[in-house]
């Protein structure tokens, strides 16, 4: 005749308990179940930490989700480390809390994506991309976890069944305890003990596996839901990036720069004035570095004649045959001092400057009219300034812009060479429109002062001065003098830039009259046309 389990001894009850306790995960080589399903150091922890407490997006979109649904802080954790660490790595799903598969399942459909590879690229080790790329998968979210409210609730029911299991199972171990200390050597369990661990095993084996099913049912959606997330997330980090480098932010700049500060900039450089200017200004500074490629400082150029100077790299060969015969040597001396030595003649580009680069931009309120393409004068003028801006820091030298438009108007922004470039003042440059009439003695003035200050502290000559303008104006007898008498002393050269109206470039005009180099720009849409400029400036 067979016993019962209230016939057995303890120990026997005992043994016969083991495989449902490791099966609970009671015994001591029972793996940990975890919360997050990507792997982290406490170095990644700490990120995630800061960049919450930073992000009021992430705080917020955590709130709306949590009033909503279960475990959604954890799915946002993991959405960020999956795209800030190097190698993400998720773990196995037996590993998770059975109320986390949900997560496990949405997180591992996002880095199986064939889109993850371009996101990754850009949120890599940045904590700000990569709360920007949660922030840019908000919507996605907010479907997967509504189509997945009926597995996620089943996972709940499970985690409580497994708890409950476990809870039995304690009780029953610690009935054993009890019974196996008596006196009486024949102490038995009572049956009711040992079957509802048997039931409370046997629940949490339904649970378990009706929970499974309905993740497995909504797996699909997950997929299809969570690649087009990607691919949003990976466009919106593009985008931005591309953003701050047409802006000239660089990359190791944007990691120093705080998170709110980050935040704040590139809102201000999407929605700005001059943020449907982006495209304009990034094509302006990459044919300018083009340029600069091309460029060959103090080139020879070609041939054409002989001329008389002081320049010793021209001197013609029948002159340095003088400095071979004693009696001749002072003779060359002298016309060396005279600038009357025989020199080779090249027509070529002419030296670049080196004193500052001083971009004057008309922004009266006739450069608010738009050209060719929908582009406004304003912004193909101030997309040039920005390009001289680049070539000033790029040869090491100082940028001034002078923005002007009638007399009592004018507005100086100073880069000074030695100087990181503040974005911030970059766009306030940008932005900045004053409106009104236009005159040119006074940017022309402004911008003559300031290479007079800088040759007074510096000893630097040889600055230049880029006249961008849609209309003509007089200037008086009195100011050319004293423009005249300020290039002779300072070295400095004027080019000219009619934007969007050719008779300002006409023979006869003012501007004609002061600048060295001038030319008429017609078509806005053509950045080219400006191109020169960057390989003599």
């Amino acid at each position: 005749m067979s016993r019962t389990d209230g016939d057995r001894t303890p120990r026997e009850l005992d043994e016969s308990a083991v495989p449902a306790k490791a099966w609970l995960g009671l015994s001591a080589a029972a793996p940990e179940r975890h919360t997050a399903a990507v792997v982290a150091d406490r170095f990644d922890w700490i990120a995630w930490r800061d960049t919450y407490a930073q992000s009021a997006g992430l705080r917020e979109l955590a709130e709306e989700l949590s009033g909503r649904h279960d475990c959604t802080t954890d799915l946002l954790t993991d959405a960020f480390l999956a795209a800030y660490k190097v190698r993400p790595r998720l773990r196995e799903p037996g590993e998770m809390e059975p109320s986390r598969l949900v997560n496990h399942q949405v997180i591992t459909s996002l880095t199986e994506s064939p889109e993850f590879a371009l996101l990754h690229r850009e949120t890599v080790g940045d904590p700000y991309a990569a709360a920007m790329a949660v922030l840019a998968q908000a919507a996605a979210l907010r479907v997967m976890l509504e189509r997945t409210r009926d597995a996620q609730k089943r996972a709940e029911r499970a985690r409580k069944a497994q708890q409950d299991a476990e809870d039995a199972a304690n009780a029953l171990s610690e009935a054993l305890q009890q019974a196996d200390g008596e006196d009486d050597e024949h102490g038995t369990v009572p049956t009711p003990a040992t079957d509802a661990v048997q039931r409370a095993v046997e629940a949490a084996a339904q649970t378990a596996q009706d929970a499974a099913q309905a993740l497995s049912a909504a797996a699909s959606v997950i997929r299809s839901t969570a690649r087009s997330a990607v691919a949003k997330a990976a466009r919106a980090t593009r985008e931005e990036a591309a953003l701050m480098r047409t802006w000239g932010v660089a990359p190791g700049e944007l990691e120093r720069m705080p998170f709110d500060q980050r935040a704040r900039l590139a809102e201000r450089l999407r929605t700005g004035r001059f943020a449907q200017w982006a495209e304009l200004i990034g094509r302006f500074r990459q044919m300018a570095a083009g340029e600069r490629a091309r460029k060959v400082e103090n080139a020879t150029g070609e041939l054409v004649g002989v001329t008389l100077g002081d320049d010793l790299s021209r001197v013609i060969p029948s002159e340095l045959t003088h400095l071979g015969l004693p009696e001749l040597r002072a003779v060359f001396a002298a016309r060396y001092a005279a600038g009357e030595l025989m020199l080779y003649e090249s027509q070529g580009e002419r030296t670049s400057g080196r004193g500052a680069v001083i971009a004057c931009v008309d922004t009266s309120h006739s450069m608010y009219e738009a050209g060719p393409g929908g582009v406004t004068r304003e912004a193909w003028a101030k997309a040039c300034a920005l390009a001289l801006l680049d070539q000033a820091r790029h040869a090491g030298r100082d940028f001034v812009g002078v923005l002007f438009s009638a007399a009592d108007k004018v507005r100086v922004f100073r880069f000074p060479a030695d100087r990181p470039t503040d974005i911030v003042q970059v766009l306030d440059f940008a932005e900045t429109f004053l409106g009104g009439g236009t005159s040119y003695q006074t940017p022309l003035t402004a911008a003559g002062q300031l290479l007079r200050e800088e040759f007074d502290s510096a000893a630097r000559t040889r600055g230049d001065i880029v006249m961008l303008t849609d209309d003509d104006c007089g200037v008086t007898e009195t100011w050319m003098r004293d423009w005249n008498d300020a290039k002779r002393l300072l070295g400095f050269r004027v080019f000219g830039v009619a934007v969007g109206a050719p008779r300002v470039a006409e023979a006869d005009s003012v501007l004609e009259a002061l600048c060295d180099n001038l030319r008429s720009v017609e078509d806005l849409t053509d950045v080219h046309t400006a191109a020169d400029l960057f390989r003599v400036i």
